[in-house]
């Protein structure tokens, strides 16, 4: 029950701020910003889920109370806190500027103007922003002087953190290269092979898979504190999970799969690329 009265905050500043976009852009039938409402719900939770105590003294006194310095902060609350806010920027940043400049997202052609799946989408969204930011959300919950110092396991998890991330980026920056010389008549490639893209068929996900393995892995010293119960690494681990079942089994492989195979099903140059470059995992045997 503890656990969950300090968690309870990020749930519902989570689910707060999607619901204010639903208010404003399903009855315009916008999908804009969509995406620009994820990453406003990642930052605005975690700054909840670090200055929830702050917030709360100075309701219960009526008085506005300054918010704690950063420097009052554990170490480790800082970097999780950075790491989801630099991949919030980023990918919100990148997939901002997409949509904007391809003029809609065709994810919600067939749903925008249906005011129930539109806002269903909304809610939806607000449910990956709790879950994939559970980890950073829980260590937050806890004084500072009861993280312990950081250590080996920490220092690992966040060199996986930035690994993975530059990897992400950079799978990005290659096919949106790729993609900007095709447009100029530089080649006449029909799907991208090269870099990063000729070692797995979607690097830019396992790169985001990866980095949440990261930011879990960094936040598992603090959830063995006493102020957690036996179990929450574990359900803390259903960041990276859900991260992977959602790209890997749902929303993402296998509809862009299907994509290409409908797109280039009889091209003898995609048969051999499905054939040597694995669908996910760099060097694995899975096709």
């Amino acid at each position: 029950m503890a656990v969950f009265s300090r968690i309870l905050p990020s749930f519902v500043t989570s689910y707060a701020v999607q619901a204010l976009f639903a208010l404003a852009f399903v009855p315009q039938h916008n999908e804009k910003y969509y995406d620009l409402g994820g990453a406003i719900g990642f930052i605005s939770t975690t700054l909840v889920s670090l200055y929830y105590p702050s917030l709360k003294q100075s309701y219960t006194q009526r008085q506005l109370i300054p918010l704690a310095p950063l420097s009052s902060f554990a170490p480790r609350q800082l970097m999780l806190s950075a790491a989801l806010a630099i991949w919030t920027a980023r990918l919100g940043t990148f997939l901002v500027q997409r949509i904007h400049k391809a003029g809609g997202d065709s994810r919600f052609d067939q749903v925008k103007h249906k005011p129930a799946q539109f806002t269903f989408y909304w809610f939806m969204q607000a449910t990956w922003v709790f879950i994939v930011g559970l980890p950073v959300y829980l260590a937050n919950t806890i004084p500072a002087k009861a993280h312990p110092p950081l250590g080996l396991r920490d220092y690992a998890a966040f060199g996986l953190f930035t690994t993975s991330f530059l990897f992400e980026v950079l799978a990005d920056y290659q096919k949106t290269e790729w993609r900007r010389k095709k447009d100029a008549k530089q080649h006449d490639e029909k799907f991208i092979t090269r870099g990063l893209w000729g070692i797995s068929r979607h690097p830019n996900y396992v790169g985001e898979v990866g980095l949440w393995t990261g930011i879990w892995g960094l936040s598992t010293s603090a959830l063995q504190s006493p102020y957690f119960p036996t179990g929450t690494i574990a359900v803390a681990a259903i960041s990276p999970l859900f991260t992977y079942f959602l790209l890997r089994k749902l929303s993402g492989v296998p509809p862009l799969e299907k994509a290409g195979d409908k797109k280039f099903g009889d091209d003898p140059k995609w048969q051999e690329y499905k054939r040597t470059v694995p669908v996910f995992w760099p060097w694995s045997s899975a096709k």
